[in-house]
């Protein structure tokens, strides 16, 4: 088990939805669609009511490309939105960065998790944060290059760096979760493997949260725009639940859910 604001979230037997909330203009695939605040917040309550039992509000694009926005300006879009899903309902939220102001005034706002894509090696202060404020997090696979001499190895080496810096921190095993980093510090072929060898990472010992949601790998293999990649997605969900993820992250709740219970219903039988 793992509390999550909240909530206590039954790892080891289900798979929960973490539902994606950009407050970006340039997003690669909703950009723009909720900054403004009405519409946003309206969001979150199709979300939850869809099936979420996580907000993830990010305020900095990470598609390939994406130009770094000054920490000021992050602040000034998330701060305000998490404030505001925190009024309005009773859901543990995220908040999608990796740098420690950004972080900092997430939680001083009431975020409840930590989601860094750079596993805590962008900004090692943004461990001590979480450990101060005693926190979970979701610390991704990721690196500035794809040069790897054994993929899998290499990424499971490169978790046990960044679980190190977690533990250095002071951050309890059972505050961190671990995510293979589909789409970032990878080619088309390592995606590819990441989704179909990812319990491997099982073996360091963590929870895993995959998040596929219609990146570039379901665009490439299906030759399909963003918005166009919601069945692609629920494949990679669908493989998830089978090795073991006990979480998604996904932009299409209603849909990713029905995949979820779907997969899970046969396997229930299955090891009967």
């Amino acid at each position: 088990m793992i509390k999550i604001g909240n909530r206590m979230f039954d790892v080891e037997n289900d798979c929960y939805i973490m539902g994606i909330l950009n407050v970006t203009p340039d997003s690669f695939s909703d950009g723009g669609r909720w900054t403004d605040m009405d519409k946003a917040i309206a969001h979150v309550g199709d979300m939850i009511n869809e099936g979420a039992s996580i907000i993830d509000v990010g305020g900095e694009s990470s598609r390939p490309g994406h130009v770094q926005i000054s920490i000021d300006e992050e602040i000034s879009r998330v701060v305000p939105v998490i404030e505001t899903i925190k009024k309005n309902y009773d859901i543990p939220v995220s908040i999608d960065s990796y740098k420690s102001p950004v972080v900092e005034a997430a939680l001083k706002a009431g975020a409840d998790m930590v989601n860094d894509i750079w596993g805590l090696k962008y900004d090692r202060k943004v461990a001590d944060l979480i450990a101060r404020y005693n926190v979970p997090c979701c610390l991704m696979h990721n690196r500035d290059n794809t040069e790897y001499s054994n993929f899998v190895e290499d990424m499971l080496d490169d978790m046990k760096e960044t679980i190190e810096i977690a533990k250095h921190a002071g951050i309890p095993d059972e505050h961190i979760i671990l995510d293979p980093g589909v789409g970032f510090g990878k080619t088309y072929e390592h995606n590819l493997i990441a989704i179909n060898q990812m319990e491997r990472l099982t073996e360091l010992g963590y929870p895993i949260l995959l998040a596929t949601s219609r990146k570039s790998v379901i665009g490439l293999t299906l030759d399909l725009p963003a918005d166009q990649r919601v069945e692609g997605t629920m494949v990679t969900t669908v493989m998830g639940v089978q090795k073991g993820a006990s979480f998604v992250r996904v932009h299409d709740v209603k849909e990713n859910m029905r995949a979820i219970r779907m997969t899970q219903a046969i396997l229930k039988e299955g090891r009967k």
